[in-house]
């Protein structure tokens, strides 16, 4: 079941990014790395509920270069893996004098709450930064960033949700500059973005 998913996944990752890759392509090649698209339209204004019970917008939250990730709890694998790695690269970051920020955004409001998404991103990385809300605002967020997700209701208490696995590398006042695939790893992350810190400086 597990591999159906993941499937599914990919590529639902894969459509939502394929004209972007071509489009980097057709441009050349990014001095930061080839994952470079910045100019896409991805990401924009939402309003969600911070870990802490407030409600935020995204000028609240991206307030340094940071890196978003869409997912949920309870999720089995994929989640878990790859908001342990955007801490690893934040922590490799930050041992190099780099403040980054990570962000974790819920696509799975009815079960993510407030409590359930502090304690995810709290096994992960101190400053990490849990996102939820209504299904409504959720889905606006997902929209302004391009992801897919779908759930399952063939169970109502353990359901599993399909979507899209990126992660995304947003500036405050630039807004979106790269988005890392699964299969990038912590040092991949953590390298690609000092490189495009240093050119946006």
């Amino acid at each position: 079941m597990k591999h159906v998913i993941f499937g599914v996944t990919t590529l639902a990752a894969a459509a939502g990014l394929g004209l972007y890759a071509w489009q980097t392509q057709s441009a050349g090649a990014h001095p930061c790395g080839d994952t470079a698209v910045a100019g896409s339209a991805i990401g924009g204004p939402f309003e969600l509920v911070s870990e802490t019970g407030e409600t935020v917008t995204d000028v609240d939250v991206i307030t340094k270069p940071t890196l978003v990730y869409f997912g949920y709890t309870f999720c089995p694998d994929v989640c878990p893996l790859d908001t342990a790695r955007n801490a690893a690269a934040a922590y490799m970051l930050a041992d190099e004098g780099i403040d980054i920020g990570t962000v974790f955004i819920t696509v799975d409001p009815p079960r993510d709450t407030v409590e359930v998404v502090r304690d995810f991103t709290d096994n992960f990385h101190e400053d990490m930064i849990g996102l939820t809300g209504s299904a409504e605002q959720v889905d606006a967020a997902s929209k302004a960033y391009r992801t897919y997700y779908r759930a399952h209701d063939d169970d109502p208490d353990y359901y599993l949700v399909d979507h899209s696995t990126q992660t995304y590398l947003m500036f405050p006042e630039t807004g979106f500059a790269t988005f890392f695939k699964r299969e990038s790893t912590a040092e991949q992350i953590a390298e690609i973005t000092s490189c495009f810190i240093d050119q946006l400086a």
